[in-house]
């Protein structure tokens, strides 16, 4: 299942991370890779749905740290970004396969830089600019994310 929106500017992928928070599970894990060139939005739609969530504080990308935890809503969500890794070995010698267990919610940016290590995707989120619009195309890859993307709400943008 995939699902494709254009998101016209900033207020748009606001509307996009707030839809995305709505479904997130509340009692299994979810893994959802998020893919795109530098600049395409990854960072802006986590915090979007960190912000939808009713989380204040910072939320960077964790290019150097890795991974940042933010406890919101009763959720444990964990923003990942592999952008720095030179090889994909990186990801089990940091120990990361930890954060991965039954209740987590893993945002990971450039996962393919830590493959073949990291879990699969439950859904997979490609970002793109193009024509100066950014464009999400949302794809399931599990049962769980198509439970995610069928339970998001339409129409997403005000």
């Amino acid at each position: 299942m995939t699902r494709s929106f254009a998101l016209p500017d900033e207020a748009a992928t606001a509307d996009l991370g707030a839809a995305l928070a709505r479904v997130l599970p509340r009692d299994k894990r979810l893994v959802v890779y998020l893919t795109g060139d530098l600049g395409a939005g990854k960072t802006t739609l986590v915090r979007s749905v960190l912000r939808a969530l009713h989380y204040t504080g910072a939320v960077r990308s964790p290019t150097y740290t890795l991974v940042e935890l933010h406890v919101v809503s009763g959720l444990n969500l964990y923003h990942f970004d592999f952008y720095r890794f030179t090889s994909p070995e990186e990801f089990l010698e940091a120990g990361l396969d930890e954060y991965f267990n039954e209740a987590a919610i893993c945002l990971l940016e450039w996962p393919q830089r830590a493959a073949p290590f990291v879990p699969a995707a439950d859904i997979e989120i490609f970002l793109e600019i193009q024509d100066n619009t950014r464009h999400a195309a949302l794809r399931a890859e599990s049962l769980t994310g198509t439970e995610c993307l069928t339970s998001l709400p339409l129409p997403l943008l005000s």
